[in-house]
């Protein structure tokens, strides 16, 4: 860790100023697919709205679900961007100043009850929207890659391991998940 630390210089971790409701929104975007291409599906997902801002969550309940797979979604992805904004419409999507009375745990169990939206969301919410510091989402292919890659193992961790492992690093441990997805593009970009 300390050899990622001094070759990518200080964490550059800063909270999104986003709602949850978006944040959650933008990672079903983004699953599955590279950060390119759920970029220009954000983007047309967002021009199908008026004002050209992110559209408020009666908006997207509005919408018929053929309007949004035009932005480029699957029916899948629809389906859950849809139960995101039911859950936001009903206050079950909590904002920011709410989520700040929750701890992760509360946060992952309430919001993983929403379709689509799994515990590596809520760790993405808790990392890049709320600023959490002491998350690890050990599911997470490139932290997992990047732990591989920096300690110079011949295969992945399993999650369990890693979280195992990980306990050293807290309470800071959404940092050393930067630093671990550091060396995975590394690793990427050599390889490439």
């Amino acid at each position: 860790m300390r050899a990622l630390i001094r070759r990518h210089g200080p964490c550059g971790l800063a909270p999104a100023g986003r709602s949850p409701y978006e944040a959650l929104t933008r990672a079903i975007a983004h699953q599955q697919l590279n950060g390119r291409a759920a970029q220009t599906i954000l983007g047309r997902f967002v021009a199908l709205f008026p004002n050209g801002r992110f559209p408020a969550p009666e908006l997207v309940l509005a919408a018929r679900a053929t309007r949004l797979r035009r932005a480029g979604f699957s029916r899948a992805k629809v389906r859950a961007i849809k139960d995101i904004a039911r859950h936001a419409v009903k206050g079950l999507v909590p904002t920011r100043r709410a989520c700040r009375r929750l701890d992760d745990d509360a946060l992952v169990e309430q919001l993983t009850r929403i379709h689509g939206v799994g515990r590596w969301t809520v760790e993405m919410l808790l990392i890049f929207t709320l600023g959490r510091l002491d998350v690890l989402p050990v599911d997470d292919f490139g932290v997992r890659e990047g732990f591989r890659v920096a300690y110079g193992r011949r295969a992945r961790p399993t999650p369990k391991a890693l979280a195992a492992y990980g306990e050293r690093w807290r309470p800071y441990r959404s940092i050393a998940a930067w630093y671990l997805w550091r060396a995975a593009n590394e690793a990427r970009q050599v390889a490439d």
